[in-house]
């Protein structure tokens, strides 16, 4: 069996994530100008490999990220399996010490194994993975060999854990920088992770 390899990398940099304030799947932010110069930066460093696809969120910041490969000719397919996860009332609001304590409180009662634990109004870790889950379902099936994938901070967290057939709890452990890069290879049914969050792109650039 050939080995398929993905390429999967948060969005750049937007305001919102400069100012600390959670987007979630409802706000549909643009990138600033420091996303814009990582999202070339990345570009640049990755453009030589032999993508035959992109893949992203149904959201903006994810075909900003990776505007350059798609105006480059790589044919592009959106998915909403890969949104961000949706966090219903603190979405584009301001961050509160009360609002700290809930995602904090939420954290922890995922790492508990209490997946069905959810922000009021917004998803919950079983509802995420169930979809992330339908995704890794896809990438299975496609056939080319070499793929690029831009997602979203949580939602790419329970997309390690949902490659590794692990279990959910354990998603709190994987961080994501802005256009921080996972490098996986999926061969005899596995997805083995040879790259976690690799900025190097980043290291030769002046932002």
């Amino acid at each position: 069996m050939s080995t398929k390899t993905i390429y999967i990398v948060r969005h750049g940099e937007t305001e919102f994530n400069r100012k600390g304030i959670i987007q979630g799947s409802g706000v549909n932010s643009e990138l600033n100008e420091t996303g814009r110069q990582q999202a070339r930066a990345f570009y640049e460093h990755y453009r030589h490999i032999p993508f035959e696809a992109v893949l992203t969120s149904r959201l903006q910041r994810t075909h900003q990220t990776v505007r350059h490969f798609i105006d480059a000719g790589l044919p592009w397919e959106q998915f909403e399996e890969i949104n961000e996860m949706n966090w219903g009332i603190h979405e584009g609001k301001e961050s509160t010490p009360e609002m700290v304590e809930e995602y904090r409180s939420i954290k922890e009662r995922w790492s508990a194994g209490e997946y069905d634990a959810r922000i009021r109004e917004g998803e919950s870790a079983a509802e995420l993975a169930a979809r992330l889950q339908r995704f890794k379902e896809h990438l299975r099936q496609r056939p080319e060999s070499c793929l690029l994938v831009c997602s979203h901070g949580r939602a790419m967290s329970a997309l390690m854990s949902v490659l590794r057939e692990e279990e959910l709890k354990l998603m709190n452990r994987y961080i994501h920088a802005n256009t921080g890069l996972w490098k996986t290879e999926y061969q005899q049914g596995v997805f083995q992770f040879l790259v976690e969050n690799d900025t190097a792109h980043l290291e030769v650039t002046t932002i």
